[in-house]
């Protein structure tokens, strides 16, 4: 650790008269699910992913759900005459109109995005994210002032690591968040990764990639295939490039554990089954690394 955080010991962890937490990791490691046991027993659950596509990018879901719908002469009709309204019905544990609005590049008959289009999206959601991110200490004060929560759990996208740098010590992100909240990695083990491939494999999903990576893997797939943009298999190509994102993303992970916050493992997190689990957990987090830096 380069800096210091906010509970630096488990006496300090577990005497603070306030517990704010930032989870981070890949996507399928148990960060939503940990949130839901806080909530349930008492904390403020603020969810990234849901700050985005309700504050920041709503409107623009809700244009895209429009724009489909207008292709339709009934629904047409009743959009014009004011009959019927469309909106997003996003919640903590259905992210699916932001995943569905991100969307995937490629031929457009297999639903895919025309690759300028997925870009421009894909810019859309890292200025979401920077600024769900920053929002983070003002709910924490909202939550405490208002509502009179003690405790706060932030649970991130898996694409955090995508919008900071964990090694610049001024990232005006990570800086922010720091001095608000301990940042805890839930690291996955390579069996952990194995699983999220076939799991997306099944079932592939939209998810944001850092703008040269994404361009990088279009060509390198466009080359390696002999599509032209427009004919590319939309799932083909996130599936090829999934295991390739997670490889980009672990040492940007660690990065952020290594120099903003501590780590705990995706097995450990899966026996956390209440409030007093999560405490324990974290107190030991911090013991363990206090003795490695001895």
């Amino acid at each position: 650790m380069d800096g210091q955080m906010i509970h630096e010991t488990k006496a300090e962890w577990l005497a603070a008269a306030h517990k704010n937490v930032l989870l981070f990791g890949m996507s399928g490691l148990g960060k939503t699910r940990i949130s839901s046991i806080l909530r349930d027993g008492g904390w403020f659950h603020y969810s990234v992913d849901y700050r985005i596509g309700t504050r920041y990018m709503g409107e623009a879901i809700a244009d895209n759900f429009k724009r489909e719908a207008m292709k339709v002469p009934l629904l047409r009709e009743l959009l014009l005459s004011d009959s019927v309204r469309i909106r997003s019905n996003i919640t903590f544990d259905n992210l699916a109109p932001l995943s569905t609005y991100l969307g995937k590049p490629g031929d457009p008959a297999k639903g895919g995005v025309p690759f300028e289009e997925y870009r421009r999206r894909q810019a859309q959601h890292h200025d979401a994210e920077v600024s769900a991110l920053l929002d983070t200490p003002r709910f924490i004060e909202r939550a405490q002032e208002i509502y009179g929560y003690r405790d706060f759990i932030c649970d991130t996208s898996g694409s955090i690591c995508e919008v900071v740098n964990p090694e610049n010590r001024a990232d005006p992100v990570l800086s922010v968040l720091s001095r608000h909240l301990l940042l805890v990695w839930i690291e996955g083990s390579q069996d952990h990764t194995a699983e999220l491939v076939k799991r997306f494999d099944r079932a592939p999903k939209p998810m944001y990639y850092r703008p040269e990576f994404l361009l990088d893997c279009w060509n390198q797939y466009l080359a390696e295939s002999g599509r032209m943009p427009g004919a590319v298999d939309p799932d083909a190509f996130v599936r090829w490039t999934y295991a390739r994102a997670l490889a980009h993303r672990q040492p940007r992970y660690a990065a952020m554990a290594a120099h903003w916050g501590l780590k705990v493992a995706a097995d450990d997190v899966a026996r956390v089954q209440s409030p007093e689990d999560f405490r324990a957990l974290i107190a030991e987090a911090l013991e363990k690394r206090a003795h490695q830096a001895a």
